[in-house]
């Protein structure tokens, strides 16, 4: 009887983290279909490039790295819906931001400023 208790208690504990959880999930799966949808910024192209075809970013958020050559400046730029990643002046990724704020998963760079 007392490990049916220990059961039921572990199991009425942790079926609304089971809950969130997947519906996060549903939440990342969304927003990947949605990112593949999207006219982004491609692998390689110049910071020059990224301004003059998809405009100004909303914010320029600020460099990290650049301290030696191993670790190179890292620049993101945030629009509306993505975030483009830099390595010097080269996107190296575009990342569509968070649908909501529970959302898990990578954290809107707006957020982290």
């Amino acid at each position: 009887m007392r490990s049916l208790t220990l059961i039921f208690l572990c199991t009425a504990t942790l079926s609304p983290v089971f809950a969130t959880m997947a519906h996060a999930d549903t939440l990342l799966i969304e927003r990947v279909r949605a990112e593949r949808g999207m006219d982004l910024p491609q692998r390689g192209m110049s910071m020059a490039q990224v301004e003059s075809r998809y405009g100004a970013p909303t914010s320029r958020l600020v460099p990290a790295g650049g301290d030696s050559r191993w670790h190179p400046t890292i620049n993101r730029w945030v629009y509306a819906n993505y975030t483009v990643y830099f390595e010097r002046d080269r996107v190296i990724d575009a990342v569509a931001n968070h649908a909501t704020p529970s959302e898990l998963g990578p954290k809107n760079a707006v957020q982290q400023q």
